[in-house]
């Protein structure tokens, strides 16, 4: 497969108006395949091949929208994407659709640092993105993903498929799961979808799709953004490890960041750690389903047997 992505790549160049001899490295393989294009003169640019089957091309068309926006009106830097000879964003090679931008600086944070500055800058910085959402006037042709409880964790036809299928999965591992998420879909019944709790959101915050550049927080990769509770977007900045002691420093610091903008009511900061369990479960959804990954494959089956813990937790504090 990703000989066939490198075909397509650099097949792809030939439709825009690039210098000669550009370099192309596999930068990383998730959803989509990003290469990382650079020019002799050291000029570099990000082209992103999506993965077959998962977006249209108007829903791609529409995350590019909301990240232009937010970029254009100054709410945070996202990636800035470059038209095609045919003066398209999108274009299409061999079946897949292909998006080019400027490569951005930054690098991208490590769980081991000291992240509490980031983090709060980042909550700060979703609280400006949920506060563009209410009010950005949305494209007549947008659609994106809605990640709700069924299209997440339920049983019907979740988007990252079915948590049962997680990794080493085993019938202790599935009744203790299985508990944890009825009880999250209680909670977040309960909760609800309001306006002012579900909306537009980025919906993968997570350390890959951030750049520290001089101390400000980019985001990128929108792949995933679509309608869901606000509030999910302060789990997903601790994707994979949910586990690690001081993950509950970094929420303090995001919520410090987001009251900066917006208020957060006891309703809200109550169910962060359902929003973290609901997160913790899909991704041991998608590691069963994105297992010929990297990603997937350093996390396996561990994934799912840290996750006992912190579903024991769980549903000691709300069972």
């Amino acid at each position: 497969m990703p000989d066939i992505l490198q075909q397509v790549a650099e097949s792809a160049i030939k439709k825009y108006v690039l210098p000669d001899n550009i370099s192309i490295r596999l930068y990383n393989v998730s959803e989509n395949a990003t290469y990382q294009l650079r020019a002799d003169d050291g000029r570099e640019w990000a082209m992103r091949v999506h993965r077959a089957g998962y977006h249209t091309k108007t829903a791609i068309a529409s995350e590019l929208a909301w990240l232009v926006a937010l970029r254009e009106e100054g709410i945070v830097v996202t990636p800035k994407p470059i038209c095609g000879i045919n003066t398209e964003i999108i274009q299409e090679v061999a079946g897949r659709y292909v998006v080019l931008s400027d490569w951005e600086a930054g690098s991208e944070p490590g769980i081991r640092q000291d992240l509490s500055e980031p983090f709060e800058i980042l909550g700060e910085v979703t609280a400006h993105m949920h506060c563009h959402s209410r009010q950005w006037q949305r494209p007549a042709f947008f659609t994106r993903l809605t990640w709700d409880f069924e299209t997440s964790l339920g049983d019907a036809n979740p988007h990252w498929g079915r948590w049962r299928n997680g990794l080493g999965m085993d019938p202790a591992k599935e009744q203790i799961f299985s508990r944890t998420v009825g009880v999250i879909g209680q909670r977040l019944a309960n909760y609800g979808k309001g306006s002012a709790r579900f909306g537009l959101i980025h919906s993968d915050l997570r350390l890959a799709n951030l750049l520290i550049d001089n101390g400000s927080v980019k985001v990128i990769d929108f792949d995933d953004c679509g309608f869901s509770w606000y509030m999910y977007d302060a789990a997903t900045p601790v994707s994979f490890y949910e586990h690690e002691p001081h993950v509950l420093n970094l929420i303090e610091a995001w919520k410090t960041g987001y009251r900066k903008v917006l208020p957060l009511s006891q309703e809200d900061e109550a169910e962060i750690p359902t929003f973290l369990m609901l997160r913790r479960l899909l991704l041991v959804a998608w590691i069963a389903s994105h297992s010929e990954t990297n990603l997937a494959r350093s996390m396996g089956p561990r994934y799912t047997e840290d996750t006992v813990s912190l579903c024991d937790a769980y549903l000691t504090s709300f069972d």
